[in-house]
């Protein structure tokens, strides 16, 4: 087993090359190689899909909660597999499953985002995801994730 190191956000800027508005991963709690991840998501009322999902009650649009976790697997997979993206490295959300939703997501809520390694083969990386809110599951997803076509 791995030791477990953490990233700071510019950290997470030197493994995803993701930026605002679409960068959803503010802070890497826990990461061991291989293994798992644990991730933090401030939600803010100043995110750019709130004036229209939905004006008279915020909600974090699932398939945004859903690129969140996408995110934090990419991040495990970088970690794992020792790279450090460039314009020629990349990882790419490729695959989801059993994806489910139980509780809307709004301003002043803090996403606990994990992702396990299930499996990585030929070069398909396979995780389980799961984000919180306090002790609330408010949505998991079975995923997948793969280097850019030919790299």
């Amino acid at each position: 087993m791995s030791d477990s190191i953490q990233l700071d956000i510019m950290k997470i800027l030197e493994r995803l090359p993701h930026r605002y508005p679409f960068l959803l991963v503010d802070r890497v709690l826990e990461c061991r190689a291989g293994h798992s991840i644990r991730a933090l998501k401030n939600v803010t009322y100043n995110e750019p899909f709130f004036p229209g999902h939905f004006p008279t009650r915020p909600v974090m649009p699932g398939v945004m909660i859903i690129e969140a976790l996408a995110q934090t697997a990419g991040i495990l997979a970088f970690v794992t597999s020792g790279i450090v993206p460039n314009e020629s490295t990349r990882f790419y959300f490729v695959g989801i499953d059993k994806a489910r939703f139980r509780k809307p997501v709004e301003p002043g809520d803090q996403l606990l985002l994990s992702a396990q390694l299930e499996r990585s083969f030929k070069g398909i990386w396979r995780f389980s995801t799961v984000a919180l809110v306090g002790e609330d599951e408010v949505a998991h997803a079975e995923m997948m994730v793969a280097p850019e076509a030919g790299k």
